[in-house]
């Protein structure tokens, strides 16, 4: 098999030349640019703006500054040598819009241009994809000429592989062309690689590499910033991200709306939307205009806590700014609506899509079908998915797991499996989450048989069941009193190699507790801290469930001030079954009491 060196060499026989691109927009004062035309006696380059096509001020000894200069010009190089180029003749190359620009925030593509392989870039692509051996990568790159194109060919790669998720890839192509390439170095490739160890929650990877782009005398653009920002809350690492801030200023760059929509999607992804709450109210304190791509990550957030309100609210107040939405803005806040059964509002913003001349993707159709589906309207739901169809909008796999989903929570497991079927016909190969949507539609009609049979042959198609599927079966033994089956599945949990996790637990103390087993279930509880477990809320309320059904009341507020203690917060459930376990009016309005009292003191959410 020929090495992608070989099959490059029928392409180009161009030779290898060394810093081939001399393109300086992305470099400090040094070298220091020196134009033909002007007589100076010496020059200093400003500090940079926050805009990232940013230019060089020159001024002469006079401090008078030079508003016009030639675009022709001469450089020296790090050898101390003379050399000249011509910015127009390179801007008109692709490669000359490239330099200079940086890794983009988000989507990462160079210019927001969805980059269209060429042959040789698709070899190239095709061949790291394949090979398993960095050394052999390595070398094959270095056979590369070094060329505009060569350099358009491997940042479109490590485009295409970020849309893979291949960031081991994209690390390797990053660190050859900075590394080891004799490409100059440039803030594309420094971004390139903050993004890709970021994403590998290599955070002192990422700081490390923002380094020796200073070392290197690149400026870090706002995306640079926003990389590594996002880098380090996605590994909690807050106070290191608070620092980035001061490194901004520290260069004269104020907070952009990109840097801080970076920041608020990396809490989110950390698992911090509290923090991102407060760090959206900051942005607008700072008088940082929230950019559409803010708004719709904060649409989300809402929504995911099913507060589509307060999502409502926030898309009011974006289009009162001014701030256009996008399909993403539209359909996040479909998704919001979807998730708490609006059908009528989900439908309501779907048609706003369409008034605001956007064409429905298949996202923002699966959004819909979602809102159907969890309102209990399977047939609403088909109706939708049978439009996409008709619209000419290829459904995906999230369609026909929407769809087996809709149908299983309506009851009817036989038309779920008849979508699975028809998923698998068309050469769409069902993942985990459809094998459990199937799983989870016949567990609700009670048929361990036909449980049983989609788990084997999940195992069959090569997925083996996570915590998340032997949960199920667990509840499933568990609610038609199976106990030794499911005993026999906790074992298999706890010696296998998915850990069971607090939800395995709160299965089986709530199964426990409802069948009157209270020595087994307070053995299970009292078990959690050697397995560094934490009770949950939902822990909690099952254990105090057990006792509220035999209306032993004061047993249930001795574990209700147990609770307490411990810094779990009840919740509306918990209120319940504490009410449940109330035999008289005096009961009665003591617990109401406590309860009223402790939610006085709860946190609230932060007001838009």
């Amino acid at each position: 098999m020929l090495s992608l060196g070989e099959v490059l060499m029928l392409h180009d026989h161009t030779p290898p030349t060394l810093h081939s691109n001399p393109l300086q927009l992305s470099k400090l004062a040094l070298p220091i640019m020196l134009v033909t035309g002007n007589i100076l006696n010496h020059s200093f380059v400003e500090p940079r703006s926050c805009k990232t096509g940013f230019r060089c001020k020159a001024r002469d000894s006079r401090g008078v500054a030079i508003e016009k200069w030639k675009r022709d010009g001469v450089y020296i190089d790090k050898q101390g040598k003379l050399r000249t180029f011509n910015h127009k003749k390179l801007s008109r190359k692709r490669c000359g819009s490239l330099r200079g620009q940086g890794w983009k925030y988000g989507s990462g593509f160079v210019d927001g241009i969805f980059p269209v392989l060429s042959p040789i870039a698709q070899q190239i692509l095709n061949f790291v994809q394949k090979e398993v051996d960095p050394n052999r990568i390595w070398s094959s790159l270095d056979t590369l000429p070094s060329t505009h194109a060569t350099w358009d060919d491997l940042i479109n790669v490590a485009v295409q592989l970020r849309l893979n998720k291949k960031w081991d890839a994209i690390v390797l192509i990053g660190e050859w062309i900075l590394f080891r390439s004799s490409f100059q170095p440039d803030v594309i490739g420094f971004n390139l690689l903050i993004d890709a160890y970021g994403q590998k929650f290599l955070y002192k990877k990422a700081e490390s590499t923002y380094q020796k782009l200073l070392e290197a005398r690149c400026i870090p653009t706002e995306d640079t910033y926003a990389l590594l920002l996002k880098a380090y809350c996605t590994c909690g690492l807050l106070p290191k991200a608070e620092a980035v801030f001061a490194e901004m200023r520290k260069y004269g760059l104020p907070p952009s709306a990109v840097v801080y929509t970076a920041y608020i999607d990396g809490l989110m992804k950390g698992g911090n939307p509290q923090k991102a709450i407060e760090v959206f109210q900051r942005m607008k304190k700072d008088c940082c205009q929230p950019s559409t791509e803010t708004y719709t990550l904060m649409i989300n957030l809402y929504g995911k806590a099913s507060k589509s309100y307060m999502s409502l609210k926030l898309f009011d107040e974006m289009r009162s700014q001014k701030c256009k939405p996008n399909i993403c803005t539209y359909t996040a806040l479909v998704n919001a609506f979807a998730r708490e059964g609006l059908c009528e509002k989900a439908e309501e913003i779907f048609e706003q899509l369409q008034e605001a001349g956007l064409e429905p993707d298949v996202y923002a159709y699966n959004a819909l079908m979602e809102a159907y589906s969890r309102a209990g309207h399977p047939y609403g739901a088909a109706e939708i998915f049978s439009l996409m169809q008709h619209m000419g909008c290829e459904p995906d796999r999230a369609s026909f797991n929407i769809m087996v989903d809709a149908y299983g929570r309506a009851g009817l497991h036989e038309d779920a499996e008849a979508v699975f079927e028809e998923m698998k016909r068309l050469g769409i190969t069902p993942t985990m989450k459809s094998h459990m949507l199937l799983l989870s539609a016949y567990s609700r009609t009670g048929n361990i048989a036909k449980c049983e049979d989609i788990v084997n042959q999940m195992q069959n198609s090569g997925l083996q069941p996570d915590t998340f599927v032997l949960n199920s079966m667990l509840n499933l033994y568990g609610r038609l009193g199976q106990f030794e089956k499911m005993e026999e599945v906790l074992i298999a949990m706890e010696k296998g190699p998915y850990t069971a996790d607090i939800s395995t637990y709160n299965i089986l103390i709530n199964v426990y507790g409802r069948a009157g087993f209270f020595e087994r279930m307070e053995d299970i509880f009292q078990s959690l801290p050697g397995k560094s477990l934490k009770p949950d809320v939902v822990t909690w309320t099952s254990r105090l469930g057990a006792y509220s059904r035999k209306k032993l009341y004061t047993r249930c507020l001795e574990i209700f001030e147990e609770m307490i203690d411990a810094g779990c917060y009840p919740d509306g459930g918990t209120a319940k079954v504490l009410l449940s376990a109330c035999s008289n009016g005096d009961q009665i309005e003591q617990v109401t009491t406590v309860i009223r009292t402790m939610h006085k003191d709860m946190k609230t959410v932060l007001p838009i």
